[in-house]
């Protein structure tokens, strides 16, 4: 448990343990489940927590409810990380009332057996109000950020946006809450790495809806965004803002470029390698990816973080290695767009990999493709690094 301020606490809790969140994106950092409880003359719970923190959950739970009985539990996202204890909620605190929206109603009996007695149900919509006392939530809805029935709280006295996924970093929170105290010199923790890698794999599909929502947001005065993962943000919020502003417009945060590969033996990978020494000695920012050795969740959020980004690949039977074509395909759900992209390929008889990329790459929106293929037989030549040289000054 810890204070927010003198009437929220935080009661969430962290996975340590957790080595793939939502059972596919690495988290050696673990990851943090957030709850959050605004005690007045009426008590809310913000959220639950998943099953693996369950315990820890409600023994902060406990504590900063101090004996008293909550009278709401707000829902703001029905997926199992968050909504994991409601069963258990209700069974242990059977008058409090449950406030979701319809959405979230008709979904659900999906996530617990329970069935919740009409009479502690409390729908709320777009707009509505919830007073606690002194303090108040307004219920601001974002369908498809990145599920259909989120929705996000704004607390009006204290100027806290309780925000559900958005703005989530990975990562635990130890015995630090807050952005300010995770940032400080001394702080491993990355925001804009975690938050972007977060984004782009959780939510990078719905830039159209983080869009709308941030437009809902830009009429609040925010002094606090408290997640459903990662630090409570309590300074610069524009910085944060700002970020999620870019990334759901798919714009770039920087000028550079991703040199993302696949290799067999070496050669394409020397080719990649020649790329990036050839735009750092030109003063421009290279980041080198080997795609079969790092997870595609990371190239992604490279990939959204620069504005250009070079593929090279073998072609491996007549086709790209899996290795390319897992990025690609991630690159397509995410709806990736608005990139520079040159292509490298690498065939000792049939090089084939520049047109199967460029055929993947189609179907993004406002991609701009290099029209100088570099074609490696086997091995770079002469030839090879004066096309390296042409592509490093068109990046």
């Amino acid at each position: 448990m810890k204070k927010i301020s003198e009437s929220i606490i935080y009661v969430g809790a962290d996975d340590k343990k957790i080595d793939l969140f939502e059972g596919q994106y690495p988290v050696p950092n673990g990851v943090s489940y957030n709850s959050y409880v605004i005690r007045d003359e009426k008590i809310a719970v913000m959220d639950t927590v998943d099953a693996a923190a369950l315990d820890p959950w409600f023994d902060n739970l406990e504590e900063a409810l101090d004996s008293k009985a909550p009278d709401y539990l707000i829902v703001s996202h029905l997926e199992p990380d968050h909504s994991a204890g409601i069963e258990g909620f209700m069974k242990k605190y059977p008058e409090t009332k449950l406030v979701a929206n319809a959405k979230t109603w008709s979904m659900i009996s999906q996530f617990i057996d329970l069935e919740i007695d009409q009479a502690l149900r409390v729908t709320v919509a777009e707009g509505d109000s919830l007073s606690l006392g002194e303090h108040e939530l307004k219920f601001i809805m974002a369908p498809m950020v990145h599920w259909p029935e989120v929705m996000l709280e704004y607390e009006t006295k204290e100027k806290v946006l309780f925000s559900a996924d958005t703005f989530g970093t990975f990562g635990i929170l130890e015995d630090a809450l807050t952005d300010a105290q995770l940032l400080a010199a001394d702080s491993s923790y990355n925001w804009n790495e975690e938050a972007r890698r977060y984004f782009v794999n959780i939510v990078g599909k719905y830039g159209n809806m983080v869009q709308t929502l941030l437009k809902k947001a830009a009429g609040l005065d925010i002094a606090k965004i408290a997640p459903l993962h990662g630090p409570v943000l309590t300074e610069n919020l524009e910085r944060y803002i700002g970020l999620y502003d870019s990334m759901s417009q798919y714009k770039a945060e920087k000028e550079g470029t991703l040199v993302a590969y696949v290799s067999l033996h070496g050669n394409t990978k020397k080719a990649a390698l020649e790329l990036c020494d050839m735009l750092k000695e030109a003063g421009k920012e290279a980041y080198p990816i080997d795609l079969a050795r790092v997870d595609v969740s990371y190239a992604l959020a490279k990939a959204f973080e620069y504005n250009s980004m070079v593929l090279a690949s073998v072609t491996w039977d007549g086709m790209l290695p899996a290795a390319m074509e897992d990025f690609l395909y991630h690159l397509k759900a995410k709806t990736f767009r608005n990139r520079k992209v040159a292509l490298i390929e690498n065939g000792t008889w049939g090089p084939l990999a520049a047109k199967l990329m460029t055929d993947e790459l189609s179907a993004l929106k406002d991609m701009e493709i290099y029209d100088n293929k570099i074609t490696i037989k086997t091995r770079m030549n002469a030839l090879t690094k004066e096309q390296l040289k042409e592509a490093c000054n068109w990046l």
